[in-house]
């Protein structure tokens, strides 16, 4: 990515953190990944005044306590989070979950492949558009 801010994964399940860990370190992703396990911890973090707001949001749509739509709801009516892109980053390739997304905000629409070798393009395209896209400061 272009920035020195850490990347925020809002994701519940442990293997797939591993997963985006791993291919961070095997894409030399510098970013710092701070990982939060559904959309309320996510909302925690976001709104803690000592941690530095995320340049990119991976999300996952499906996961207890507050889903990855619910979190997206919250988070683009926020003045302060709204303009923080949100990827999401899911299994459910429903068409109903991408409109639904898109409809919210989502910056982009990528479903995680079982196939290591594509998970790591995806995360690979990821970091590629994030590094190149312009996004807009926010005084930090």
């Amino acid at each position: 990515m272009q920035s020195s801010k850490p990347i925020l994964l809002v994701e519940d399940d442990s293997v797939d953190v591993m997963t985006v860990k791993r291919a961070f370190k095997e894409l030399e992703v510098t970013n710092p990944l701070v990982s939060t396990g559904d959309g309320e911890e996510a909302l925690e973090y976001l709104q803690d005044q000592t941690t530095s707001k995320p340049c990119v949001i991976l999300l996952d749509l499906n996961m207890p306590r507050m889903s990855g739509l619910e979190f997206m709801k919250i988070a683009k009516s926020d003045e302060s989070l709204r303009t923080i892109p949100i990827i999401v980053f899911t299994t459910s390739n429903t068409e109903q979950d991408i409109t639904q997304s898109f409809e919210l905000g989502a910056a982009g629409y990528m479903v995680k492949s079982v196939d290591y070798s594509k998970f790591i393009e995806t995360i690979k395209t990821i970091d590629s558009y994030w590094s190149l896209s312009k996004l807009p400061t926010d005084g930090e």
